[in-house]
């Protein structure tokens, strides 16, 4: 049955690769016709092909003139002349899919093709690549050939200038890292103006060793952490002003609506005590909402009921069923204000701003593609996560490379004993040895035994890009030991030396099983590249990662009743295949770990993409005016429907509540009356309360400009969004942690996540909503508007601290002659900390 199966599948990927092999032949059959043109000719081509796709003409019709092309732009150029294989490869990734190609077949010049034929759209091509070395490397060599026909190549490094990145995204083709594209996507969508966005529309990508980059880093969000504008010292200044505050006089509780306002003697109070002019100026928001977070922990939120105090903790009582949420916290703010008021530490800790995984950030591209030598045992990811196929390309010679099975030693020690007399006895024939090892750890303890036995080798482990891929491409000369850990100098071909071949060609060594049969093939696929001889095997032990998790303890007991000491080796096809079999357990509990990581980051990607959309739309609209009554509305609607309930008759409608919450948001109180609101029905209501702040918006929009207007909605809408959205992605976070708990209770952790994810997300939008209306509607325009940055955010190394959260950052006690953080430009003596 697993035969039959193979062969059919087998089959689709050979009836792929014949299909593909009708349309190589068209394109060799255009080269006596390219050829001939001059390099005058040949440029003129793209303007031609980009004329004719004007005209109705795709990308596919142009699919071989334009191989064909580049193929003769590759030759003179590069001298380089691209194998009927290499415009297999380039085909299937101009498909939408991930081409496999054995190591050595030139993979880097395969992507040209594609590259060349989407970028005739204009839209913008990115190729990816593992490292900034890399991504340098490919843009200036395969740059000569796109320059050469007229294309435009940019390279988008780690450290660039904004002007510099913007000019890079500009180009026909784009250069650069996972990481790098990913976090200018998120930067992008914390702008202030639309002129300082890098990034085009995501079109077309390639991306190179793309199981490096979707499958091994894919558990590993990329972050943009910060520290918000808030500060400990405020939230107990806050705290101490607003406990002197008295019920009624100073601040009115809508229980309805679950709010606290300040009256005009509280606004009064709150500007004296701070020291501030107007409370309600722009300038004076971050003052603002801690004093009314400071009025909710205070009067809203009462102890034993929606939250306790345990070990020094404040933990959230669940309204509807009485459990104690540990890891939940309040967002908005307001978890640090009732710390304030039970005198505990406040945790106002370094916070993520913006986040993505790369599985959603690749996902969002028009169309995707990759290449690799090593995709064919992830192809279900690939295709359940990404929707894409692997396509296995044949090599354009016969792989001659000889795998000798594995070699399991009882000890480590017994191991590297013979893996160093394995190299001694390689090195005296002259035939160059790559050993590969799972840690820096081991590369040492290897190159300390080849030290003793007087072994000229060299040591790599990943850090350096640059000096790696120049030395491992040298790992194939005469006489050449090379230690590496199993990524250092990935995307470089090795070479070999000119009397190699004659011993053996290049050896590789596998000190250890990888947990993933993908790296260990493209451990061996670094030997036999193209046709040349090569040869690998590994080495392994009882004491091994890998083999302890695994069936050790029958095989070590097998060794003891056998009589095998530590040098003693067993060679067997048979243990080659149980750790085989032990590996796709692995890949299978690995591949369902990421996918869970997916399926919590597709609850936030949904809330992210509804956010970032709106956003767009902010920064690129000219006027905002009807978004801005549009929330407006949506505050004003709920107002209502709480204070006026189906459930109860006209007459007992808290006509006096929806007057005094209409005051504090959005009317003045001679604007405003009970005897207006009375005898009317709710979409009555509605509907002359948007009348009479219409009027008040026309107003306001008259005395100060309606370019002045439209800014300030801009400062306003950006400002809300953006420190809504922040706190929610924390509130999200902190739930993820615990929500796991969940399953004890017998419930789905996935599903309550995604149920009260939802939830927060809608609660985030009201409180939006409010915000916006508020200031829209009450805070006093300064001429001089500017938008400012809700908090300053940096890229954190995830992979420093993988499996971790970003590490936090301690926070500042604020200096008794330092600035105020409320922005009232005072010392700090002379304002917050004042009050006492």
């Amino acid at each position: 049955m697993l035969g039959l199966v193979k062969k059919i599948f087998g089959d689709a990927n050979e009836r792929e690769v014949k299909r593909l092999s009708k349309t190589v032949e068209q394109i060799n059959a255009l080269e006596p016709q390219i050829s001939p043109l001059s390099d005058e000719q040949l440029r003129a081509k793209t303007e031609e092909f980009r004329a004719r796709l004007e005209k109705g003409e795709d990308l596919d019709d142009l699919l071989p003139e334009a191989f064909a092309v580049v193929r003769e732009a590759s030759k003179r150029v590069l001298g380089k002349r691209h194998y009927d294989v290499q415009l297999l490869g380039a085909m299937v990734l101009h498909s939408g899919k991930i081409a496999e190609m054995k190591t050595g077949e030139g993979k880097t010049l395969v992507g040209t093709l594609s590259v060349y034929l989407n970028a005739l759209a204009s839209k913008g091509v990115h190729v990816v690549t593992v490292n900034d070395y890399l991504a340098l490397r490919d843009s200036q060599e395969m740059g000569r050939i796109y320059e050469f026909l007229g294309m435009t190549v940019g390279c988008n490094m780690h450290g660039l200038s904004h002007e510099e990145k913007q000019q890079a995204y500009a180009c026909d083709i784009t250069y650069g890292t996972n990481n790098e594209y990913g976090f200018d996507y998120l930067r992008d969508n914390m702008v202030l103006y639309k002129e300082q966005m890098v990034q085009r529309p995501l079109y077309y990508a390639i991306i190179d060793e793309v199981d490096s980059i979707l499958v091994d880093e894919a558990r590993t969000p990329l972050i943009i952490s910060g520290q918000a504008q808030k500060s400990t010292e405020l939230y107990f200044a806050a705290d101490r002003f607003v406990s002197k505050l008295r019920d009624v006089e100073d601040f009115t509780i809508d229980v309805k609506m679950r709010s606290i306002t300040l009256t005009e003697q509280g606004v009064n109070k709150t500007e004296k005590a701070f020291n501030i002019d107007n409370l309600y100026s722009h300038e004076h928001v971050l003052l603002n909402h801690h004093v009314n977070q400071a009025l909710r922990a205070r009067y809203i939120m009462k102890r034993d009921v929606d939250y306790v105090v345990q070990d020094e903790e404040v933990i959230i009582v669940d309204e509807f069923t009485g459990r104690l949420m540990a890891g939940r916290r309040y967002s908005d703010g307001l978890h640090q204000a009732i710390e304030a008021k039970e005198e505990l530490k406040v945790q106002n800790e370094s916070m993520t701003l913006a986040t993505i995984t790369f599985q959603n950030y690749f996902r969002m591209y028009r169309k995707l593609a990759g290449m690799t030598g090593t995709a064919k045992t992830e192809e279900e990811e690939f295709k359940r996560i990404y929707g894409l196929e692997v396509v296995q390309v044949p090599t354009n010679r016969p792989n001659i490379r000889q795998d000798i099975p594995d070699i399991v030693y009882k000890s480590e020690n017994g191991k590297y004993k013979a893996v160093v007399e394995e190299i001694v006895e390689r090195h005296k024939t002259g035939q160059p040895v790559l050993v590969g090892t799972v840690s820096i750890e081991n590369s040492e303890r290897i190159s300390d035994m080849l030290k003793k036995k007087g072994i000229q080798h060299k040591v790599l482990n990943a850090k350096y890009h640059a000096e790696e891929a120049e030395i491992i491409s040298r790992a194939g000369q005469h006489n050449a030991v090379t230690i590496a850990t199993n990524m250092a100098g990935r995307g470089t071909d090795i070479l070999l030396g000119e009397s190699v071949p004659g011993v053996g060609g290049l050896h590789i060594i596998g000190t250890e099983r990888h947990e993933s049969r993908r790296i260990d093939n493209q451990l061996r696929g670094r030997a036999g590249r193209q046709g040349d001889p090569g040869s690998s095997q590994f080495y392994l032990s009882m004491e091994d990662e890998l083999m302890r998790r695994f069936g050790a303890d029958n095989i070590m007991g097998m060794m003891e009743r056998l009589g095998f000491d530590e040098n003693s080796p067993i060679e067997s096809r048979l243990i080659t295949r149980a750790i085989e079999s032990a590996q796709k357990r692995v890949e299978g509990s690995n591949f369902d770990a990421r996918r869970v990581v997916l399926q919590y980051d597709d609850v936030i990607n949904l809330q992210r993409e509804k956010i970032y959309g709106d956003r767009r739309q902010i920064l690129f609209s000219d006027n905002i005016r009807e978004v801005v009554v549009g929330m407006i509305k949506s505050v004003v609607t709920r107002a209502v429907e709480s204070h006026c309930s189906s459930e109860d008759v006209p007459e007992d409608w808290d006509l006096d509540g929806l007057l005094t919450y209409a005051h504090a948001n959005f009317l003045p109180e001679d604007r405003l009356t009970k005897d207006d609101l009375w005898g009317k029905e709710k979409e009555d209501m509605i509907e002359m309360l948007m009348e009479r702040i219409g009027q008040l918006y026309d107003e306001r929009e008259e005395s100060i400009g309606s370019d002045t207007m439209r800014e300030f909605e801009k400062v306003v809408v950006l400002r809300a969004v953006d420190s809504k959205w922040m706190d929610h992605i924390d509130a999200m976070d902190q739930l993820r942690q615990g929500i796991h708990l969940r399953a004890y209770g017998g419930n789905d952790p996935l599903r309550e996540y995604q149920f009260e994810g939802h939830n927060m997300f809608l609660g985030m939008i009201e409180r939006i909503e409010e915000e916006i209306t508020l200031y829209i509607m009450k805070a006093q325009v300064e001429s001089n508007l500017k938008r400012e940055a809700v908090a300053e955010g940096q890229a954190v190394d995830t992979k420093a601290e993988e499996g971790k959260r970003p590490a936090k950052r301690e926070e500042q006690r604020i200096g008794r002659n330092d600035p105020c953080p409320c922005g009232s430009g005072k010392k700090y003596k002379m304002c917050h900390g004042s009050i006492d």
